[in-house]
């Protein structure tokens, strides 16, 4: 894997982490009942997505990267520019609609604002199996798409290709992974601080969103555009 495109994948585990939308989750998971263990399941739940979207793209190029300029190499780049264009007009789209009708409280879609309801109130009684589907929920599907595209270009015979996936799926859930440190060791005050963080959360989310959406799309456009046009 090529050192830009390591940089390309660390940078979108980062958008990732920094979503606000599942650590907001994720404050309400760990306040519920057997908080640690649901809390649990809601990384596990988090990280079997990016291993599961690792493995298929990488049993579909059998871990060999695409020849350069070779028509997989280019649809692999005219991929990557459309979901580049989608994550800058869904960054636009947020950012006008916020303009429209000022932040709102709640940031999640209606469908899954009710999905969301419906799972929360399940780990409220103490079960597990919820927090894991509403990290699955609440995935950023876009970013995560934007990843799978660019570890299309993983070589799977280079070590280095390992550690590079295995570091962008910690960083990917490195908030989450720090919130639930900090419920284990820090029970006492992790819950008012959590729930201090997610209040100041619910003001800046549209704006993180936004930012995160069009610096990654305009990145992968970019590159991808740059790269085409070669």
């Amino acid at each position: 894997m090529g050192s830009p495109m390591v940089f390309d994948l660390l940078l979108i585990a980062l958008a990732i982490t920094l979503d606000p939308l599942p650590l907001m989750a994720f404050v309400l998971v760990v306040a519920s009942v057997r908080g640690v263990r649901t809390g649990l399941a809601f990384i596990a739940g988090w990280m079997t997505c990016f291993v599961a979207v690792i493995a298929l793209v990488l049993t579909v190029t059998g871990g060999k990267p695409p020849e350069p300029r070779s028509p997989p190499s280019t649809a692999n780049l005219a991929i990557k520019v459309a979901i580049g264009v989608s994550l800058v007009v869904y960054g636009v789209h947020r950012h006008r609609r916020a303009g429209r009708h000022g932040p709102p409280g709640a940031v999640a879609s209606p469908s899954k604002g009710r999905s969301s309801a419906f799972l929360t109130s399940r780990m409220d009684r103490g079960a597990l199996w919820p927090a894991a589907g509403l990290a699955i929920l609440l995935q950023p599907w876009g970013l995560v798409a934007a990843g799978a595209v660019t570890v299309v270009e993983a070589d799977g015979s280079d070590p280095t290709t390992w550690l590079v996936l295995v570091a962008y799926c910690i960083i990917a859930t490195a908030t989450l992974l720090a919130a639930e440190l900090y419920v284990v060791f820090k029970p006492a005050s992790a819950q008012h601080r959590l729930r201090e963080l997610r209040s100041w959360m619910q003001g800046h989310a549209e704006q993180a969103i936004v930012y995160g959406s069009v610096v990654v799309g305009l990145l992968l456009v970019g590159k991808s555009a740059y790269a085409l046009a070669q």
